[in-house]
């Protein structure tokens, strides 16, 4: 081609048109691609600035995902522990009921009932018998006089007796003992008196009305341990001792190490199992429970100060990443609105050099004219 020769004012226009055309290219290119710089070659100081920002991103986006995990886990402890103390508030209104539980009276009441019209301190009339409270020593009865009147018979009843009073009823007598121990009735002259040997249990005592509210408590305590070994998430549980950790940067020089705690009733709660048999032992239980409420409100206070850390953190994140992209983005895309301008005027500029092209061959094509 270098023995081609073209005149000057073509040579001009020639070299206009392609470097229009290499121009053109390149404002093609960013408005199909978005970017100003695309590789290396066309600026390598932007291009490998963008590249370590929008790396960096994407490192702390990874990290969002961690802080988001972190955030879950303490979320999931939270609510562990709002449920436990709804446990624990229940196992303290059972205490509370115990505590108000009363024995209920146990009433025997015999087949017949002594004769009051038997002179019973006539020689070798006397009449004797027992009657048993509970487990406690037998209690001798012995009628020995000429009673007035059954009344009067069962005055002298009851002035034998501790623990248990006699009342008549009907064709027989009742006896009755308000701590709701089981009564026996038996003796020499027992079945004689009173129609056979007696026995009743259809009372309660304070201690067998309690045993329900025992066996509640109890329960009660089983659930906070399930309840606590069941509030992990993605296999951590800061209710059974476990330590988080959630890094803040992609170094994981920031950071924060979340310790948990045992929240069980025999470890931090300290919740011992139910003895209901004094109203002291009923009233230290409920003493327990209020302090592992107060053990509960601290930790989840704890936790909620955890969770606010960690979620401004993953704020911050956010909006670091946001400016990272951003920074990449000022030095590597175009102005889309810039480029079709630019293209637009190339677009003209084409078409005016390929004109002036055209003005500047005519002279030689009117040489051309002459030699024909």
């Amino acid at each position: 081609m270098g023995d081609i020769t073209i005149n000057s004012a073509v040579r001009t226009n020639l070299e206009t048109l392609q470097s229009t055309a290499k121009m053109m290219a390149q404002t093609q290119n960013r408005l199909a691609s978005g970017l100003k710089v695309s590789s290396a070659l066309d600026n390598p100081q932007s291009f490998f600035t963008a590249a370590g920002l929008n790396a960096r991103a994407n490192d702390l986006s990874a990290l969002q995902d961690s802080m988001s995990l972190g955030v879950q886990t303490l979320k999931a402890a939270d609510e562990g522990i709002k449920s436990i103390q709804k446990l624990v508030d229940q196992a303290k209104s059972v205490a509370n009921q115990a505590l108000q539980a009363k024995a209920t009276t146990t009433m025997l009441t015999t087949l017949t009932k002594p004769s009051a019209s038997t002179d019973y301190s006539a020689s070798g009339a006397s009449a004797t018998f027992t009657v048993a409270v509970g487990t406690g020593s037998a209690q001798t009865v012995t009628l020995n006089q000429n009673y007035a009147s059954m009344g009067a018979l069962v005055s002298d009843i009851n002035s034998s007796l501790t623990g248990v009073t006699a009342e008549v009823s009907g064709d027989g007598i009742v006896f009755k003992a308000a701590s709701g121990e089981d009564i026996t009735i038996a003796g020499t002259d027992a079945a004689t008196l009173f129609g056979a040997t007696l026995t009743s249990d259809n009372g309660k005592t304070q201690t067998e009305a309690r045993e329900t509210y025992v066996t509640d408590f109890n329960g009660l305590r089983d659930q906070i341990d399930q309840l606590a070994n069941d509030a992990s998430f993605n296999g951590i549980n800061l209710l059974k001792g476990d330590t988080l950790k959630v890094n803040f940067n992609e170094g994981s020089t920031s950071s924060l190490d979340i310790v948990g705690v045992k929240m069980t009733v025999s470890d931090d709660l300290e919740i011992d199992a139910a003895d209901f048999s004094t109203n002291a032992k009923i009233e230290a239980a409920v003493s327990g429970l209020n302090s592992a409420t107060a053990t509960l409100r601290a930790q989840a206070s704890t936790f909620g100060a955890n969770l606010s850390v960690v979620q401004n953190r993953q704020d911050f994140t956010s909006k670091m990443i946001s400016v990272l992209e951003t920074g990449a983005g000022n030095l590597t895309l175009a102005d889309t609105n810039e480029e079709a301008a630019n293209l637009l005027a190339l677009q003209t500029r084409q078409s005016l050099a390929q004109t002036s092209m055209s003005l500047a061959t005519q002279a030689e094509q009117s040489v051309l004219s002459l030699l024909r």
